[in-house]
């Protein structure tokens, strides 16, 4: 065996091994800002703002009584209503619609795309006034029905561009076979194509979930307390007298708990979903 021929698979296990290595690197990186919040909402008030840190000290679960005593739940709850209620209705919608965009498409399928994303041109900030001022005449202020229908408008572009690309992965052959044996618009979408894209719609739901949950913005602005979230709910904890990063890293704790577990639960799917949506 030439010294060329013993080289090339050391090369490959030294590049796969500087990836690993890369790629454990990027991972840490990114979860670190997590892990510290975490950390820091078991430390007590006066430590948690140590310069440098203090990293040996007592554990107390005290910030989160504090959380509680300020009744977190209705806010948790409000954003579970909106962010589940938002979802399913996307869905419902970005379905049937990347169905059409995909699988048959329509006439000018390219200008259909283009309108769905060019609803993401325009920042939130520049229609808040006209939406405000249409909520107020409604009498919709500070519901939580009236937002869970605007992170609907906000997330269904989305959601049908990422749907499209799973459909569009769909081999042809399958729906040709399921209409030649007779079978309706409605059973071929839901009983032939939909439960072989179901990692997509976990993928789709999933990111429409996380991104209707932590939406601040609107629910900042659009309501008051009855609808209030929990994004807004946090911005409570800061304290002018600089006494908050503990209990507020408490706070943004528990937030982030109903998140983890959706994507916990749904990780095989989502893998799945992410990475068949990027093969084309």
């Amino acid at each position: 065996m030439s010294d060329f021929a013993r080289r090339r698979p050391m090369a490959a296990r030294t590049r796969g091994v500087l990836v690993t290595a890369l790629t454990w690197i990027l991972v840490l990186v990114f979860f670190f800002p997590v892990a510290w919040m975490v950390f820091t909402a078991f430390k007590p008030e006066n430590v948690a703002a140590t310069s440098p840190p203090t990293f040996i000290f007592e554990f107390t679960t005290e910030q989160f009584s504090k959380v509680f005593s300020r009744d977190m739940i209705p806010y948790l709850i409000n954003s579970l209503t909106a962010s589940v209620t938002s979802t399913l209705i996307v869905l419902a919608l970005a379905i049937p619609a990347a169905y059409a965009l995909s699988v048959r498409p329509i006439v000018k399928v390219r200008d259909a795309l283009f309108f769905f994303i060019s609803t993401k041109f325009m920042p939130l900030a520049a229609s808040i006034i006209p939406v405000y001022l249409v909520l107020q005449a409604l009498g919709l202020l500070d519901n939580i029905s009236a937002l869970s229908i605007l992170y609907v408008g906000i997330n269904l572009p989305i959601a049908v561009w990422m749907m499209r690309s799973f459909l569009a992965e769909v081999p042809r052959e399958v729906i040709e076979a399921a209409q030649l044996d007779g079978a309706r618009l409605r059973t071929e979408m839901f009983r032939v194509v939909l439960p072989m894209v179901m990692p997509g719609v976990a993928a789709a739901g999933l990111i429409c979930f996380i991104f209707a949950w932590n939406e601040f913005f609107l629910a900042n602005l659009l309501t008051a307390n009855v609808a209030r979230t929990t994004p807004p709910f946090l911005t409570s904890f800061v304290d002018g007298r600089g006494q908050f990063l503990a209990v507020l890293s408490a706070a943004s704790t528990i937030a982030i708990l109903p998140v983890v577990a959706a994507g916990w639960i749904a990780q095989k799917q989502l893998v799945r979903g992410l990475a068949m949506g990027a093969i084309k």
